[in-house]
């Protein structure tokens, strides 16, 4: 059954958006995740994403924008060893460590599941070769996955990354993002299709169970409206028309 989270936000569980991993130096990056997870009782996901914005690596002093792939998937690795490792080390070409206490360990185990956002090829590969999770955002202009057969698509990617990775792809956990939900009006995609997630309770359910049956299990929907109370209303609605619609 999917599980649904009202709002844009990438937000998981514990209530963490995804972290721009190059943003931040690995080992008080992990540091941090790992005393959270502490606290929360082993309730911490990990959403992370690359970064898009040129300018803020420029004005942090980061390693090179277009290298941030790369740095990404290093970061994650040197967190992985961190988390689990009795006498971490780690030598990679952005981050090197080695004769170092860390504590302490994440209450996880082996360590709090990574969700990987992005809808690019690296994005994918990353996903397939490092995440726990894939966490895309269906309204990217540049890899647009608004409709099923676009996710679809995507999907059989990640599959086929995570097999030659030498993983079991339904290791790896599908959530999906579509901000865009409309249950007062029904959205038209350029080509006059209707957009999914708008229309009738009807209509949006079918979608719902459409996305599930392609290996969505979590689901954020954007309920927000103009005023708390429009958004409370939406809300409302959800639960009681369309929930019950798909199992709910």
């Amino acid at each position: 059954m999917l599980a649904f989270v009202a709002g844009q936000t990438t937000t998981l569980r514990l209530g963490t958006s995804v972290m721009i991993v190059p943003h931040r130096n690995p080992i008080v990056a992990a540091k941090a995740l790992a005393t959270l997870d502490v606290l929360s009782n082993g309730r911490v996901n990990v959403g992370v994403g690359a970064g898009w914005l040129r300018e803020e690596f420029e004005a942090l002093g980061l390693p090179p924008f277009d290298e941030r792939g790369a740095v990404t998937d290093e970061y994650i690795r040197a967190f992985k060893e961190l988390w689990t490792s009795d006498n971490p080390t780690f030598e990679g070409k952005y981050c090197r460590f080695s004769d170092v206490t860390f504590a302490p360990k994440p209450i996880q185990k082996p360590h709090p599941p990574i969700w990987i956002g992005g809808e690019s090829p690296r994005a994918l590969k990353r996903a397939a070769q490092l995440g726990d999770g894939w966490y895309p955002i269906g309204a990217n202009p540049t890899y647009p996955l608004g409709t099923s057969e676009q996710l679809s698509a995507s999907l059989s990617k990640l599959r086929r990354y995570a097999e030659e990775a030498g993983r079991d792809p339904t290791e790896i956990n599908i959530a999906y993002s579509a901000g865009w939900y409309d249950d007062q009006r029904v959205s038209t995609l350029p080509n006059g299709e209707r957009r999914n997630f708008t229309g009738a309770p009807e209509q949006i359910a079918g979608d719902i169970r459409v996305f599930e049956s392609l290996g969505v299990r979590q689901m954020t929907l954007g309920l927000q409206a103009d005023t708390l109370e429009q958004s409370v209303e939406r809300m409302e609605r959800f639960a009681t028309e369309v929930m019950p619609l798909v199992g709910g």
